[in-house]
């Protein structure tokens, strides 16, 4: 992410303790809000009907190619919401960045949440299950991260190539009509977590202490992708 700021870009690792510790303190914060907003949004697209519309346009009568279309539209907001989370000099664009891209995140979960929690094989379990997991995997992949003195910036190509892969795999299983199962699932909560582990670590030792939103949105990315992929998990194993 670039930052549209010219000020002091001396990583926060190299701060006194007291201000890594307040940086530490403002990223997770930022990350509840984030989370936060995704259920008060979530809650809103289940009260007003939009979510039960959503499920039955994607999931019964619009098929794989309407699913994609809007993967890839979340997928360009939540481009330019990133560059909103970037100006640096402007926090009202930064916070703006963050609820639109907790905005996003809550249209591609919604049919997905949606069926899981109406439909008779699932129930709302199912969900609470899938999120209980993904927390306590967040925070002991937090933990590792923060604890370990080796530098995992080695994970990063192998995240990036990984989800381009995954994309890959997505697309095709769209357009061949394949279904993407059980093992891909496991791969890709693998993969959400290295990047967890990575980015935990790379918000300490390169980014500065005044981009706490930034990292914020970093780590809120990975965490509902490793969600996405635990409740895809619990889905498929409760079916079977």
């Amino acid at each position: 992410m670039a930052y549209t700021q010219s000020a002091n870009m001396s990583p926060v690792i190299n701060a006194p303790d007291e201000a890594r510790a307040a940086f530490i303190v403002k990223v997770y914060q930022h990350l509840a809000l984030a989370v936060g907003a995704f259920v008060a949004f979530e809650t809103l697209l289940f009260l007003s009907g939009i979510a039960e519309a959503m499920y039955e346009f994607f999931f019964v009568s619009g098929g794989n190619f309407a699913w994609l279309a809007l993967m890839g539209g979340v997928m360009v907001g939540q481009w330019f919401a990133g560059q909103l989370v970037s100006k640096l000099d402007n926090p009202a664009a930064q916070y703006g960045g963050l609820f639109a891209i907790a905005g996003l995140q809550s249209l591609i979960f919604a049919p997905f949440l949606f069926l899981a929690f109406n439909s008779p094989t699932y129930g709302g379990g199912t969900v609470w299950t899938a999120a209980v997991i993904t927390g306590v995997g967040f925070a002991g992949l937090s933990l590792i991260a923060f604890v370990t003195r080796r530098d995992l910036g080695f994970l990063r190509p192998i995240v990036m190539w990984g989800f381009m892969a995954a994309l890959g795999l997505i697309i095709a299983s769209a357009i061949f009509g394949f279904q993407l199962g059980i093992i891909f699932s496991v791969a890709m909560i693998g993969l959400s977590g290295a990047a967890i582990l990575y980015q935990t670590q790379d918000i300490i030792r390169r980014y500065p202490e005044w981009a706490y939103v930034g990292a914020a949105v970093a780590l809120f990315s990975s965490l509902m992708t490793m969600f996405w992929y635990v409740l895809r998990l619990v889905m498929q194993l409760t079916r079977r």
